[in-house]
């Protein structure tokens, strides 16, 4: 198979997040797999160990996206204050930007 099929075949994963090529295991895993490039076939392997929560990010309505950005105030506030203040102010902090 040559690089520029499975690389051409590889976009609609990345371009659509509910692809069927994601939610239907055995066509681009199955050609990434047996690519000539090393890359394609680590991706291949890795997707494939972690296939239950890939589909399930690809199939369910919800994601961790608010959690996920709380958070990340979370550590840049923590960064800011780092070795200036302790824990208690640190926490009126949080709470006064929330």
């Amino acid at each position: 198979m040559s690089k520029v099929t499975v690389a051409g075949n590889h976009c609609p994963l990345v371009d659509s997040k509910l692809a069927p090529y994601i939610l239907d295991k055995y066509t681009w895993l199955q050609r990434a797999s047996h690519s000539q490039i090393a890359e394609f076939k680590s991706l291949a392997k890795s997707m494939q160990g972690d296939y239950a929560a890939i589909h399930a990010a690809c199939s369910q309505p919800w994601s961790q996206g608010q959690v996920e950005g709380q958070v990340n105030r979370l550590k840049c506030i923590k960064r800011q204050m780092y070795g200036r203040a302790n824990f208690d102010l640190l926490r009126l902090r949080v709470l006064h930007v929330a």
